[in-house]
């Protein structure tokens, strides 16, 4: 269910044999849901949502009340209605910090009304211990119906480079050079409508991390059934007409540093990427949040190379403009990090 057409339509793109209904939540029923879906009276395992909340400010009133905070009661409320085995709730950080945290106690005890557990202590997880190069950190609720065991969070799985690993068995997660070593730079190629077509022998040699987003083996496409696409095509590339001016500050950038003028982050080959951000939509401004500076090239990165330091596979398609590809990406949970998340809760299916 989402409210924005572009997102909903690259989503039934991307996954046709899902329904996808292009509206808001609120005032959608779960028997809608159902119907919609096709699913009939059918049981349900899990309900999994991010609702934006924003209302922390009036006084002496319970924060959901808020009108500002109408998704997240409306998710409470597809959750009774559908009454699912599990669900996964995820929101900012800073819905654990300063005021906020009361709200997120206030949202608890409702899911204990309606007649769910929930797995305490609640926990902030970082993208970049379950092998994203991207440091970025997401809370999740997870929830199982009152009498069904409770699921487990995922332990981290990699420590994440060029900082004090987690615990020292872990292996080091990929690298923004694992991400983008074996792309080719894609202003070196005239563009086509769908992308950039370079010749097979500009394409780098790809690390483990590149090889799975490639799709280069059956165990790459985990639980999902094989797309036809065309490898050689270099899509959400399209390329950013920067200044020469700006070119030579971003070279003289040095990796893991801000830019001081454009105040843009420059990745670091043996590091992670900050954190991706969406930028706000058209009804508040239409602001792009800045996207990284390439470690290696005096440029912003692609909407592709963003989607490689988020952990999507290569078929995966975004819109063709740099400005709705780059929020579909910046609002998402990475794919590592969801697969993760997903497995324990098949886990305690």
């Amino acid at each position: 269910v989402e409210i924005d057409p572009i997102h909903a339509a690259a989503h039934r793109y991307n996954f046709p044999h899902c329904a996808v209904v292009a509206r808001s939540v609120a005032g959608l029923s779960g028997e809608a849901i159902r119907r919609l879906a096709g699913i009939g009276d059918r049981p349900i395992d899990c309900v999994v949502g991010g609702p934006p909340c924003q209302g922390f400010s009036l006084m002496g009133q319970r924060m959901l009340d808020d009108p500002r905070n109408g998704l997240v009661r409306d998710y409470v409320r597809l959750v009774r209605e559908l009454a699912p085995a599990y669900f996964l709730f995820e929101n900012v950080k800073g819905l654990t910090l300063g005021r906020q945290r009361a709200f997120l106690q206030e949202l608890v005890e409702t899911f204990g009304t309606a007649g769910y557990r929930i797995v305490a202590p609640w926990q902030v997880l970082n993208a970049a211990h379950y092998g994203v190069p991207q440091h970025r950190e997401r809370l999740f609720l997870l929830g199982a119906r009152e009498g069904l065991p409770l699921p487990e969070y995922p332990a981290p799985r990699t420590a994440i480079p060029g900082r004090r690993p987690v615990a020292a068995a872990l292996p080091l997660g990929p690298t923004c050079r694992d991400a983008l070593g074996d792309l080719p730079d894609a202003e070196r190629f005239d563009r086509r409508l769908d992308g950039v077509c370079p010749a097979a022998d500009v394409w780098g040699v790809a690390s483990d991390y590149a090889r799975a987003l490639r799709g280069a083996d059956r165990a790459s496409w985990h639980l999902g059934y094989r797309r036809r696409w065309d490898p050689a095509l270099l899509t959400d590339s399209a390329r950013t007409d920067h200044t020469p001016i700006s070119r030579r500050r971003f070279a003289a950038t040095p990796p893991g540093r801000i830019e001081p003028v454009s105040r843009f982050f420059r990745l670091p080959a043996d590091g992670v990427c900050n954190t991706l951000r969406a930028g706000t939509d058209s009804a508040r401004g239409a602001f792009t949040s800045p996207r990284p500076i390439h470690y290696a090239l005096d440029r912003c990165i692609t909407v592709r190379e963003m989607a490689r330091l988020h952990g999507f596979p290569d078929w995966f398609r975004f819109h063709r403009t740099k400005w709705h590809g780059a929020r579909q990406i910046g609002n998402a949970v990475p794919p590592p990090l969801a697969r993760a998340l997903a497995a324990r809760i098949v886990a305690a299916l």
